[in-house]
């Protein structure tokens, strides 16, 4: 379902964090994804100011803007040089009274720590697979296989490869203390659920809608411990997973597929308290839908799954952000009262 109206008159502040440690190429992606962007909202009539971040100094660098004329397109993964720190971006928008697109702090910041997750779904009864935290990689007590070991509190299939899904218990110690090794800090054993691979984006707040399903196609692979999204997947062009990993849109679901798929994701984004948009990563086995992950501050690059399921619900790239800014708008304190007339565009 279209919107039928939103402003495109909203003046955006386009916050996007850049680091100068990064690799050369990685940054010149991130400026041509950061054109894109500006364009595209260029294109829908926005009026738009480009504010990198690069450093921790986000008052700095929004000293010169009057929060009461701008709405905020939050596009921070974090602030350069503080790992793990974008519910920090989020505080730091709010402290400073700025209206901003996305999720708050607290959801934020409870995205990264699995284990609460894990404990919101489960006392929800939204179905994600079966789990234990260990902090100790000579516990015992597993012995369902094959699993697949995460770092506890990390984002963006961070430590995910083929060697991330263990099939027996030595490999299972083995990679617990890898990643308690390597990433200082908890490891989370899943059952591993060798299905079908969805990625779902849900936007909206009051009504809340589920854009076309996304299916991770792993066709390519037959062996169990390649058929999930690495880390290369997402950031290594020419890897294997990148290359081979092919994607479904829409995914081809039947009715009763899609009815109970969409019920799992829209309880999953309230459970967790997402804003205005968020991107589900769903599995399904034995006709059960289980909740992988769910990210309220998904990547909005130009080739990612969110974009590409908005387009084919009929949402330009520029158009997809402008809606997002408009559901942030409802709560700014001059562009949250009614619309003018002339303001509106028919999408």
């Amino acid at each position: 379902m279209v919107e039928a109206r939103r402003r495109t008159d909203l003046p955006v502040l386009l916050l996007h964090n850049l680091d100068d440690t990064w690799d050369p190429a990685d940054l010149e992606r991130a400026l041509e994804e950061v054109d894109k962007v500006e364009t595209a909202l260029r294109a829908e009539g926005h009026p738009v100011i480009n504010v990198p971040i690069y450093d921790a100094d986000v008052e700095g660098s929004l000293h010169d803007y009057n929060p009461e004329n701008f709405i905020v397109l939050n596009w921070c993964e974090e602030l350069p040089g503080v790992p793990c720190s974008e519910a920090m971006v989020a505080e730091a928008l709010e402290s400073l009274m700025y209206t901003y697109t996305g999720s708050t702090p607290d959801v934020l910041a409870v995205s990264w720590d699995k284990e609460k997750v894990k404990h919101l779904l489960d006392r929800s009864g939204v179905p994600t697979p079966m789990w234990r935290i260990f902090d100790d990689a000579h516990r015992d007590g597993w012995n369902r296989f094959p699993a697949i070991v995460k770092p506890a509190h990390e984002h963006a299939s961070a430590c995910l490869t083929p060697e991330a899904v263990v099939l027996n218990p030595q490999t299972l110690q083995e990679r617990i203390a890898y990643v308690i090794e390597n990433y200082d800090q908890p490891a989370l054993v899943e059952d591993f659920i060798d299905g079908r691979e969805f990625h779902v984006t849900i936007w909206g707040d009051d009504a809340i809608e589920m854009l076309p399903p996304a299916e991770m196609d792993f066709g390519a692979f037959e062996n169990v411990q390649d058929r999930l999204c690495t880390f290369d997947s997402k950031f290594r062009p020419g890897s294997r997973h990148y290359d081979q990993i092919g994607l479904r849109l829409p995914a081809p679901l039947s009715e009763k597929e899609y009815s109970n798929l969409e019920a799992v994701a829209r309880a999953a984004y309230q459970i967790i308290g997402c804003r205005d948009y968020a991107r589900l990563d769903i599995r399904l086995r034995d006709g059960i839908f289980f909740v992988l992950d769910v990210n309220p501050n998904p990547d909005i690059s130009s080739d990612t799954s969110v974009v590409y399921a908005a387009r084919f619900a009929g949402y330009s790239y520029g158009s997809m952000m402008s809606r997002m800014l408009n559901l942030a708008a409802r709560r700014h304190p001059v562009y949250g009262l009614p619309i003018p007339k002339t303001a509106q565009a028919a999408i």
